[in-house]
């Protein structure tokens, strides 16, 4: 079934009605350079591990070989997974939701849908718990190859975010942030709850207990405790979750118990990682760090996955929440990732642990997507479920048909995208499109939400075609220029990101252009647009 809607809903043909004939799309190039400029000596590595919009990152070792999934909210396909075997170099080998039948994203918000996950394995069995967000709450997909294909939904009971389960023999436990069991105190107190779940069955059995309320010290009104993961290490169960919320704020505490179900005591020396007690005007700051998880080495060693952020300026950065990589150290019984005072390094000494290829994952990188064969890369993504293709790729070229607009919630749009890794960036692709009436338009889109987003390419104005830019910030678009170009002829656009800039390039019969320069690009950041997302930029094609 998974192969049969790939091959239709990814790489079938578009059969939604357009006024015009559909968009086609030559080549697909991106390069991409971090603004910190920094260098790797043998044995060490370079942070962040996952560029760009790859938050909330859970981790779980196999044998020798270590899985991990990102959140992607309501971008389809979703929940990709990454294989390493060094915990530093990662491939992506799959998207856990692949299939219409497993989630519908429709009119889902782009930072609605599935929060943050976690992946387990047990005897054979792959597990991903995960909420989705105004969809049907919690649930519980399962594969036994992580490439896929994964199950439909089990749906949970309870409400709240961010489950995770915890093995003890062949019992699975599941630990998750839900309202406390009192009426709380303020805005952001929380709780985390734990409940076994019968995995045979399906569902949840027992008592729901709460362990931890409001965080590691609830007079101080500690707000968002989430993302919960439970391990047990020399007769302890350690209990570890974010605490603070997913910005400025942002940290990972730690409690323990000799009891799986408590009581559970605060480390004195939290938050275990945190960075929001550093100079904000420190050079090339790493800030929002937190939403971690502790995975063991097969050698002995701790070392942690967590998300975090590199602002250009301010608490302003496109790219979105990235995957970062940093060793755990004990003190007196008590795992560390980063002493306070501490800035997240770039930097550091990689695990003992064999080399493993990566394709594009961090540090400096280009790539170049020809469109050859019949089917898009597990890379490429969209906006919401769709109900039925968006398009095809023949004849070294991707083929969209005009189709809705960004911001319609009840469709997917045509448009196909990757994430903007890097700050520093260039994006280009060619188009051969003639829109029949005015409004039509196909170029490059890059999204932050479905209110912030900008289109630049060919469309019509007033009857006759033209390159144009727009740009939408909160829903409000407005057109920042544009330019005549020969009809029907192909159209090479390029955007170059600095990192709070854009410039916009344009090459037709009359050579190379720019369209506009020095355009503010703060309204596809997260503090302006909201939400909890990365920049996509890709190939769009939308009627009036």
């Amino acid at each position: 079934m998974m192969l049969k809607f790939l091959a239709l809903a990814l790489a079938g043909v578009a059969v939604a009605a357009a006024a015009s004939e559909p968009a086609r799309f030559s080549r697909f190039t991106y390069r991409g350079q971090s603004e910190e400029r920094v260098a790797t000596a043998p044995g060490e590595y370079r942070n962040p591990i996952l560029s760009g919009y790859y938050p909330d990152p859970s981790v779980t070792r196999v044998g020798d070989d270590y899985y991990l999934v990102n959140s992607s909210f309501a971008h389809f396909p979703g929940l990709p997974v990454f294989h390493s075997e060094d915990l530093v170099h990662w491939t992506q080998i799959g998207n856990a939701i692949d299939r219409p039948e497993q989630l519908d994203f429709t009119g889902r918000r782009t930072s609605e849908a599935v929060f943050a996950p976690d992946i387990s394995y047990h005897n054979g069995v792959f597990y991903i718990v995960n909420t989705c967000v105004a969809c049907k709450g919690n649930f519980v997909i399962t594969a036994k190859d992580p490439k896929g294909p994964w199950s439909n939904p089990i749906w949970l009971p309870f409400e709240g975010i961010d489950p995770s389960i915890y093995w003890e023999g062949d019992r699975a436990y599941i630990v998750n942030n839900r309202a406390p069991n009192e009426t709380p105190r303020y805005d952001g107190h929380r709780a985390i709850w734990l409940q076994e779940y019968d995995r045979r069955a399906g569902k949840m059995v027992g008592d729901s207990i709460q362990l931890v309320n409001g965080g590691v010290d609830i007079t101080q009104k500690p707000v968002w405790i989430e993302g919960p993961h439970i391990f047990h290490k020399d007769g302890w169960y350690y209990l570890t979750a974010a605490e603070g919320g997913t910005s400025v704020n942002h940290s990972q505490v730690v409690l323990r118990s000799r009891a799986l179900r408590g009581p559970y005591l605060a480390y004195a020396g939290n938050p275990i990682l945190t960075q929001r007690d550093l100079d904000p005007a420190r050079p090339h700051p790493i800030t929002s760090a937190g939403h971690a998880e502790l995975v063991q080495t097969r050698n002995g060693d701790w070392w942690a996955t967590f998300l975090a952020v590199r602002p250009y300026e301010g608490d302003y950065y496109n790219i979105g929440r990235e995957t970062f990589l940093l060793p755990v150290t004990w003190k007196d019984g008590w795992p560390v990732i980063l002493p306070k005072g501490r800035t997240v390094p770039f930097v550091a000494g990689a695990p003992k642990l064999p080399h493993s290829p990566a394709v594009a994952t961090a540090g400096d990188f280009a790539y170049t997507d020809e469109f050859d064969g019949d089917r898009l890369a597990m890379q490429w993504i969209g906006v919401r479920t769709p109900k039925r293709p968006v398009y095809r790729v023949a004849d070294g070229d991707l083929i969209l048909a005009p189709g809705p607009r960004i911001g319609d919630l009840s469709s997917a749009p045509a448009f196909m995208a990757r994430r903007q890794q890097h700050h520093i960036a260039t994006v280009s692709t060619s188009v051969r499109f003639a829109p029949d009436t005015d409004g039509e338009r196909a170029g490059l889109a890059a999204t932050q939400s479905d209110e912030n987003y900008l289109v630049f390419g060919v469309t019509r104005i007033a009857g006759k075609p033209v390159v144009a830019l727009y740009t939408a910030d909160k829903g409000r678009e407005t057109l920042v220029a544009s330019a005549p170009i020969a009809a029907g002829e192909p159209v090479t656009l390029t955007i170059r990101a600095t990192g709070g800039t854009m410039a916009f390039d344009y090459r037709g019969g009359t050579g190379l252009r720019t369209l506009a320069r020095d355009i503010d690009a703060r309204f596809l950041s997260t503090k302006t647009a909201g939400g909890f997302v990365g920049t996509l930029i890709g190939p769009y094609a939308a009627t009036r």
